[in-house]
């Protein structure tokens, strides 16, 4: 009872207000993850179950150790019996009792019967995600305790919201995971408050008013208190329930996800020159539009909704979030780039689209139903709860009845008859109301309707990024087919996070359901993996026109402004040149922001020093308004051939010593004793003033022939070389080693790819696994790259120890240390026993390190993240990787096979691959 007490004081304090005629507020429950009350509990079956404890509400009760884990489907093979019995002893305040009081619960999982003191307060509720109340005004003992009893069944005895909720491919929890509380109202008082205001400055409202009351004042209230436009009063003749107003308002901010101005708007309801109920609004002003056979229209403009999927999830704590969560998970979308969220597949928590209207994103709220729909009585009751507590966000640009066939076709005109602002409704995987929302079409099939459909294309899931496929990997050859075609409203990525829950049942072990839950952009507390980065890039707000830097370099890049209301003048644009190596070095300075409005192309002049050129790498850095990093983009000032000339530039007095065996060539230079196959040629062994250094049996053609013959040794002064012999017809691939009396060791092969259409192309080495330590190199980073999925780096010098993670897995570890990097110049691979580096004089080399772990595919097999064969290689042409749901070849041109030459053609160009190796002991120390 103290404790009671104690938590009802608390409330009192923090949730209620002083004034009588406002709504006042007393949480039973806590608010979120962070801050819960504990109630007496009793689970029926699964973990835990069978007496009387106590829980923390709001949550789910699989999070806190009770009940089964499952993932989705309906498979809980106790279906039906899986319940939680809630009790919670509670005091109203005396005053309350001339008031009307309602319990409100925010979400509970599944159905829920509630009793007070005993007594049923209404029909038990059947949909999880929805906010539903009961008036209990009656049921009440004022002054003095009161009991609530909560039976929660995990799964419905309506088999429609089973079908619409829990047959789904998600994970699916039970109990109360969204916050319970009593609200005390005025005997008249305001029952629902619509509003839409206009982008014009037009603001219109129906209020349904319950009592009687005989007039209506509305305050708009600008962010810093002002007050803004005049007082909106509306005489209410008596006995109405309903009242209207429209008024015209000079010049309001408006609301945008670029600009996402929010107005307060404070409604006075009076009887008899007294204030009988206050309550208050967010609002903006925003027109939303769909034109046919064009587009969605937000203020006049057109959009690209850069958009994803998001669930109400935290690994902790199942689907009980909190407004912390809200702001994070908004901020890592808007960090992203992106623009648009769907809710998937169910109305979020109010906190969410409150964050959403501040901060700024588009909103696709969407009614349950994944693959099946709930039936009509049930949907229209749910429909109505998710309208009254989600309709006046101006963040909410579009609603979604259902998921990918869960659409419940009677419910449609209801969408439109509760909707004040008459907000388009679509069916997310169909085509309907003139958008077509095919999921996860291939590449090609998007392209065609583009071309020639005539839908608005807005695809509410595409790329599906399971494990590392996905996202990142397609998104730019996706991206550029949508921003040029006018038909394209962009589209919604499938999803944010990665579903991965703390199971109480296996000692806090993160579970994504083996591949059905790890499809994030981010892992499950928001680790970001190397789509993240990508996602960033290409959907920046600023776009660089791809150019190198020469000599002839006058500090002007090419830009287009791919913001909807925003001009690069007001961004802010710096630049740093960096100097790697022993002698580090780094300026920066400012550009001036251009005036390039939006959709529009210009320059960014960069002024740069008088020495520009004694730098290795210039960055630009572009940044939003409001100070937000939009992206930083390198571009190389010094080229690999410079690179590798300083690392040749390394003398030494010694002399070759070289010896032919019937098996070998044997060459000793500065300490650093090599051994080559006579008839193959291949790198056998590497010695190091007599220790073995582990790397060799290469090169190793991939996908071309190791047709390398005929080897001859010759001294050219100072120098070794040993070299096949080129014959058009048997040995047309070449190798050649050049050993310096330094100990460096120059390979180049020239060589032809052995099919018209290549996966990869490139050379391989052995080196163990066992052995490595880390890797330090040059080139873009720090993460990994596809061939699909080649933006979001960095170019400069990474240093990264050793990790065996796996994309979407335990321990969820980024960046991951296996896979191909881009733009290679030079690299240490750091051993155990021995440290050496490879550098070239070419561009465009990719560096492989060993073979990531194949996570479990689909029976599709679709991702097919194929690897060379060897430990490490050095590539012309790399591999692609798909996604959940289509193989790499599909999502894109980026992601088929690679054509380096043709068969046909006279003469036919070989692809060459030049290497330098220094072995010596004195770069473990640098």
């Amino acid at each position: 009872m103290k404790r009671n007490l104690t938590l009802f004081f608390y409330g009192l304090m923090m949730f209620c207000t002083v004034n009588a005629q406002h709504t006042e507020k007393i949480y039973l429950s806590g608010t979120g993850n962070d801050h819960t009350v504990n109630w007496d509990f009793y689970c029926t079956n699964g973990m835990n179950a069978g007496k009387w404890t106590t829980i923390p509400v709001p949550s789910n009760w699989e999070l806190q150790g009770f009940g089964k884990y499952d993932y989705g489907f309906a498979k809980d093979s106790i279906r039906g019996k899986e319940e939680g019995h809630y009790k919670y002893r509670f005091k109203v305040p005396a005053n309350w009792s001339n008031k009307q009081i309602n319990i409100v619960f925010e979400g509970s999982m599944t159905d829920t019967e509630v009793k007070i003191n005993g007594v049923l307060a209404g029909e038990i509720h059947q949909g999880a995600f929805y906010v539903f109340k009961y008036n209990i005004s009656k049921l009440l003992k004022y002054g003095t305790e009161n009991l609530l009893e909560v039976r929660v069944s995990k799964h419905s005895a309506n088999q429609s919201v089973n079908e619409a909720e829990r047959k789904a491919d998600f994970w699916i929890f039970g109990g109360i995971f969204r916050p319970v509380y009593l609200e005390a109202l005025p005997n008249t008082h305001f029952e629902r408050i619509q509003l839409d205001a206009k982008a014009n400055g037009l603001l219109s409202g129906k209020l349904a008013i319950l009592g009687n009351a005989d007039k209506l004042e509305v305050q708009l209230y600008q962010k810093n208190g002002a007050v803004f436009g005049e007082k909106i009063i509306v005489p209410i003749k008596s006995n109405t329930s309903t009242a209207y107003f429209s008024k015209q308002f000079s010049d309001p901010k408006l609301w945008s996800s670029e600009f996402p101005n929010l107005y307060t708007a404070k409604f006075n309801l009076f009887k008899a020159g007294k204030v009988v109920h206050s309550t208050a609004k967010k609002i903006g002003f925003r027109t939303i539009e769909v034109k046919e056979r064009d587009g969605i229209f937000v203020n006049g403009v057109k959009m690209k909704f850069k958009g994803v999927n998001r669930h109400s999830f935290y690994p902790s704590s199942g689907r009980t979030t909190s407004k912390k969560i809200s702001i994070a998970d908004v901020l890592l979308m808007k960090s992203m780039n992106m623009n648009a969220v769907r809710m998937s597949h169910y109305p979020p928590d109010s906190h969410f689209l409150d964050v959403c209207d501040s901060l700024g994103l588009y909103v696709m709220d969407e009614l349950a139903g994944w693959h099946g729909s709930y039936d009509t009585a049930t949907g229209t009751k749910l429909l109505k709860e998710m309208m009254v507590n989600d309709e006046n966000h101006p963040s909410i640009v579009i609603w979604a009845n259902g998921n990918e066939g869960g659409h419940n076709r009677d419910l449609d005109p209801i969408f439109l008859a509760e909707d004040f602002q008459k907000r388009a409704v679509i069916h997310p995987w169909e085509v309907f109301g003139g958008f077509e929302t095919t999921h996860y079409r291939e590449f090609n099939y998007g392209i065609g309707n583009y071309d020639h459909g005539h839908n608005i294309i807005m695809p509410t899931e595409f790329l599906h990024g399971m494990f590392d496929g996905g996202h990142g990997a397609g998104i730019e050859d996706y991206w550029n087919a949508m921003w040029q075609n006018p038909l394209s409203a962009g589209g919604f990525l499938w999803d944010f996070a990665d579903q991965g829950v703390v199971r109480t049942d296996r000692n806090g072990e993160i579970d994504t359901d083996g591949n059905r839950g790890p499809d994030g952009i981010v892992g499950p507390y928001h680790e970001k993996e190397g789509s993240y980065y990508t996602i960033k890039e290409v959907w920046s707000p600023v776009f660089f026109e791809k150019r190198a830097i020469t000599a002839a370099f006058d500090g002007v890049f090419n830009v287009e402004n791919r913001y909807s209301f925003t001009n690069l003048n007001q961004c802010s644009f710096e630049w740093e040149l960096r100097k790697f190596g022993k002698h580090q070095d780094l300026k920066t300075g400012k550009a001036i922001s251009p005036n390039v409005k939006p959709y529009e192309k210009g320059k960014v002049k960069v002024n740069l020093i008088a020495n520009w050129r004694d730098y290795d790498v210039l960055y630009i850095t572009a940044k939003s308004p409001g100070d937000e990093l939009l992206f930083t983009w390198s571009f190389p000032i010094v080229l690999p051939k410079d690179e590798a000339a300083k690392l040749l530039d390394k003398e030494a007095n010694t002399a070759i010593k070289s010896n032919e065996t019937d098996k070998n060539f044997e060459v000793s230079a500065n300490g650093i004793h090599l051994t080559f196959n006579k008839l193959s040629g291949m790198l056998e062994k590497v010695a190091n003033n007599g220790s073995s250094i582990p790397f060799n049996n290469g090169p190793v053609l991939q996908e071309g022939v190791n047709n390398f013959k005929d080897f001859t040794l010759k001294k050219n002064g100072n120098e070794v070389i040993i070299a096949s012999t080129f014959n058009r017809k048997e040995s047309y691939n070449t190798l050649q080693w050049i050993i310096y009396p330094s100990g460096i060791v120059k390979m180049e092969v020239n060589y032809f790819p052995s099919a018209y259409f290549t996966t990869f192309v490139g050379l391989n080495f052995s080196y163990p696994e066992t052995e490595i330590k880390g890797i330090e190199y040059m080139g873009n980073g720090p993460n990994r790259v596809w061939k699909n999925r080649m933006k979001g780096n960095k170019f400069g010098v990474w240093l990264k120890d050793y990790n065996n993670a796996a994309t979407g897995e335990v321990p969820f570890k980024y960046p991951e240390f296996k896979g191909y990097y881009s733009n290679l110049y030079w690299c240490k691979v750091i051993g155990k026993t021995h440290t050496f580096k490879v550098f070239t004089d070419r561009e465009d080399v990719f560096l492989r390190l060993f073979t990531p772990k194949k996570s479990k595919d689909t029976e599709w097999d679709n991702m097919s993240p194929t690897f060379p064969n060897g430990d490490i290689s050095f590539m012309n042409g790399i591999s692609a990787i798909g996604t959940k749901t289509q193989k790499p070849e599909t999502t894109g041109p980026m992601g088929m096979k690679h054509i380096f030459y043709d068969f046909e053609k006279e003469p036919a160009r070989a692809l060459n691959m030049t290497l330098y190796f220094d072995f010596s002991d004195e770069l473990a120390h640098q």
